[in-house]
């Protein structure tokens, strides 16, 4: 938003922006940004202004600016402009009254009359109060810069770079993903036992290894116990060969669960349900093997030497739901990485509700659906009121409902649910984006009551009497 509409074509700009974006001189961002390309015109309180105000276009931005239109309009000393300085920032009436007189004494010295003078002291007063010291904002500007270039022509290496140094905050994890993976084409390979380090590590300029250290429940002295037992003997193979060779002082059950969950057996074995399940089984499997090559085969005979190598299956389980799966990488790794909650429902819903990014500002509602995320209920003027973000893949926009409908509907306003929207989108002034103003709700369930129109039945008719069921069960309106 700032920068794009800025466009900032010398370093000065930079540091003027770094000042400008705080609570007070925010509100100037605009006209300092129409002045710098010619929609508005440059004005100076007066003349002997205008070298000191020309970098930032006319508007006093640094506390520097400040201090030298004293100097330079009120002639004072670089001393007493630093004094007077201190004195607006502190607000002290009695000081501000005596330095006032100073300033329009020395205004007057220099042909400009007092009504004139206090103009211009009332501005310094009123831009003291919020100036930035242009060395600090320099020194961030500078750092900014550094940053954006690193960010544009090594993207891979400075993802992987921030999120390792992250690697413990899943919410700045997730920031850093959806900026890699939305505005820079970055793709991330998934966690997986084979290829993984601690830390993420850039494959190439567009891919990078998600870090094993990233799932929670792990810990480096079992995640590098993994690595030293893959450089030495090569690639897993299969899971139970993996519980066989680490050393299971360093990696215990715990640690191959979190693994499980977070999905870094799937290129060996993608059934997660099973594994986890079977992971006793493989301690057990591990432990016989280490006992029989302690005894060296001594009580083998025939085909039990065989059998007792012989990996066992999976312990048999049902496999996850999409739902399941994913709730059990979000508390392994923070957030959702190989799917999203919506796939499962999302061509059902596509039917009669809005992509969220294709929703738009007017004045009539509009449907849409999607994941809640970020739930949270504060109070406001009018009574409690819900504040969620609603995600669909497609996008994801800000939402509101008020404390009638949010009561009405508490059984399905929750984190990671599924729901069906109806309301108003309205531009947010605050994040400058689109907010959603929601009026009806509704679960899937309901919604296919309200909106379904027929109901698809695939069955061989020879077995299924479709006439005699229609017959018994007539169409009827509810």
């Amino acid at each position: 938003g700032m920068l794009r509409d800025a466009k900032p074509s010398v370093f000065e700009d930079i540091i003027a922006l770094v000042a400008l974006y705080r609570p007070g001189p925010m509100d100037l961002i605009p006209s300092f940004c129409a002045r710098k390309h010619g929609r508005e015109e440059v004005e100076y309180p007066h003349p002997l202004m205008a070298e000191v105000l020309q970098e930032t276009y006319g508007i006093m931005v640094y506390q520097e600016q400040v201090m030298q239109v004293a100097q330079i309009v009120g002639g004072y000393s670089l001393g007493g402009a630093d004094l007077l300085r201190r004195a607006m920032g502190k607000k002290k009436l009695e000081e501000m009254v005596a330095h006032r007189a100073t300033f329009a004494e020395g205004a007057g010295k220099k042909g400009i009359e007092e009504p004139k003078a206090n103009e211009i002291f009332d501005l310094m007063e009123k831009f003291a109060g919020y100036g930035f010291n242009k060395s600090h904002a320099a020194a961030y500007a500078l750092l900014a810069y550094h940053t954006a270039w690193l960010k544009v022509h090594y993207t891979a290496e400075f993802f992987a770079g921030n999120m390792s140094v992250a690697i413990d905050d899943t919410d700045k994890l997730k920031i850093f993903f959806d900026d890699a993976t939305q505005n820079f084409g970055i793709t991330f390979e998934p966690p997986n036992v084979n290829k993984g380090a601690w830390r993420f590590e850039p494959v190439d300029d567009k891919t990078i290894c998600y870090a094993l250290g990233a799932i929670k429940g792990t810990g480096q002295g079992a995640i590098e116990a993994i690595m030293a037992c893959r450089a030495e003997g090569g690639p897993f193979k299969s899971f139970f060969e993996f519980c066989s060779r680490v050393d299971r002082s360093r990696v215990n059950k715990r640690v191959v669960e979190a693994l499980i969950k977070g999905g870094a057996f799937d290129a060996l074995e993608p059934h997660r349900a099973g594994l986890l399940a079977s992971v006793s089984l493989a301690f057990d499997y591990a432990d016989t093997l280490l006992a029989n090559a302690d005894q060296g085969g001594l009580f083998d005979f025939g085909d039990s030497h065989a059998a007792s190598t012989n990996e066992p299956d999976l312990v048999p389980t049902e496999p996850w739901t999409l739902k399941q799966q994913l709730s059990l990488e979000k508390t392994a790794l923070g957030f959702f990485l190989s799917g999203h909650l919506f796939d499962e429902v999302e061509r059902e819903v596509r039917r009669f509700a809005k992509r969220v990014g294709d929703l738009q500002d007017a004045r009539e509602p509009q449907m849409s659906a999607g994941i809640i995320t970020e739930l949270r209920v504060i109070n406001g003027n009018r009574g409690r009121v819900g504040i969620f973000k609603l995600d669909d893949k497609s996008g994801v926009i800000e939402a509101v409902v008020n404390e009638a409908t949010l009561d009405a509907n508490k059984d399905i306003f929750k984190d990671d649910e599924l729901i069906i929207v109806q309301g108003k989108v309205q531009p947010d002034r605050f994040s400058g984006g689109l907010r959603y103003n929601v009026t009806q709700v509704w679960s899937l369930g309901s919604a296919r009551c309200q909106f379904a129109r027929f109901l698809r039945v695939k069955a061989p008719a020879q077995h299924c009497p479709v006439g005699d069921v229609v017959r018994e069960f007539p169409a009827r309106r509810v």
